[in-house]
């Protein structure tokens, strides 16, 4: 928690920047993306980083998306 605290300050909202890029993406691209698919790739980079060579920041990272993306799910819901 700390660690997305520290982010969140530097970086802001960090809902509100996965919006953003999947946007951006989405320009980029022409293919229509959302803040889910950004998680879900953070993830998955986060994962392949790990299969290469273990760094404990890659798994807590990863888990820090993961736990992102269920609450980015449940505040949609609200």
């Amino acid at each position: 928690n700390s660690r997305s605290e520290e982010k969140e300050r530097m970086y802001g909202p960090f809902d509100k920047g996965m919006d953003r890029a999947a946007e951006m993406l989405t320009s980029m691209t022409g293919i229509p993306l959302d803040a889910i698919f950004m998680y879900k790739a953070m993830i998955a980079l986060k994962l392949s980083r790990e299969s290469f060579s273990h760094k404990e920041d890659n798994l807590l990272d990863a888990v820090a998306y993961i736990g992102a993306l269920n609450n980015y799910i449940n505040n949609k819901k609200q």
